[in-house]
């Protein structure tokens, strides 16, 4: 893995790290222990401190024994990483296969100036570095925001770059501000769905092999009765406990005949546009669309 780029020398080794959010599924601060064998700058170890398969790696370029971080036992994978650094790190440079190193470690520890240091820049990263999403639901037509209780569901129709299809909005209100809960992207090329987009922001694409049509498999979701386990996961607890699952059930009929109503329109009205034809919200949905490519590059 190639060396984060916010690097502190630490006497024996030195400790890299570097926010990953090109990760659809996941997102979170990796932290590496680097040290020299035999005249190259080598990888001892790897913390993964992702926000739902944390896990680290001894020896990444040895072995590479990876294991899982629990966070049921282990807290805030951040937390325990900087804990092992302070507190273990000899222990894992000789796990990880590199004896000599850790024997040195032993001798000359990391100050604890360097460590407070490491640990300060590390929390900010993990604040600071997050990628969220915000749909701005630019190309939603009156009406189709459906009010069920204390969520709603937006339907709208998105143009992005190379891409195209009915976006289904799940949003309620937290703190008087309005918080998209859902998204689900049922586009034609690479659909997919997030987990709270302006919190986790847990991107999943559909084996389309497996799911079928992936709006069918969306209103399929709600009609089933996932909704509210859907929204626990995505963050919000409360929120998924107050749905009133009898009035989403009373309005689903609603929702899927507009949801399928709103791609056969657009199916119609599809005519290869150039950009001139295009809207302003679909140009500004290319651009961000182009934007993130470039970003997971």
């Amino acid at each position: 893995m190639e060396k984060g780029n916010t690097i502190f020398d630490a006497g024996p080794v030195s400790v890299a790290m570097i926010y990953r959010k090109e990760l659809m599924p996941d997102q979170g601060l990796m932290i590496q222990v680097f040290g020299d064998v035999d005249g190259k700058d080598t990888e001892i170890l790897r913390f993964d401190c992702f926000d739902h398969a944390p896990h680290y790696h001894y020896g990444p370029e040895n072995h590479n024994i990876r294991l899982p971080m629990d966070k049921t036992t282990a807290g805030n994978p951040v937390g325990w990483t900087l804990g092992q650094l302070r507190n273990n790190l000899p222990g894992m440079v000789m796990r990880a296969g590199y004896d000599e190193l850790a024997a040195k470690i032993g001798s000359n520890p990391i100050p604890a100036s360097t460590l407070d240091d490491i640990e300060e820049k590390a929390r900010e990263l993990a604040r600071t570095g997050r990628r969220t999403v915000h749909h701005k639901l630019e190309r939603l037509i009156e009406g189709d925001m459906v009010e069920a209780g204390n969520i709603r569901f937006g339907l709208e129709f998105r143009e992005v770059a190379n891409d195209r299809g009915l976006a289904i909005h799940v949003m309620s209100d937290v703190a008087d501000e309005e918080v998209e809960l859902l998204a689900f992207d049922c586009f034609e090329v690479g659909p997919h769905y997030h987990y709270g987009p302006r919190n986790l922001d847990m991107r999943i694409y559909w084996d389309t092999t497996t799911s079928g049509d992936t709006l069918r498999w969306t209103l399929d979701q709600f009609k089933g009765g996932n909704l509210k386990s859907m929204i626990e996961r995505a963050g919000y607890p409360s929120i998924a406990s107050a749905v009133d699952e009898n009035l989403v059930q009373s309005l689903m009929p609603k929702i899927e005949a507009r949801s399928f109503e709103l791609v056969a329109m657009n199916r119609k009205a599809a005519g290869g546009m150039n950009d001139k034809q295009k809207t302003k919200a679909q140009l500004i949905d290319e651009i961000e669309a182009l934007r993130q490519q470039v970003g997971a590059l």
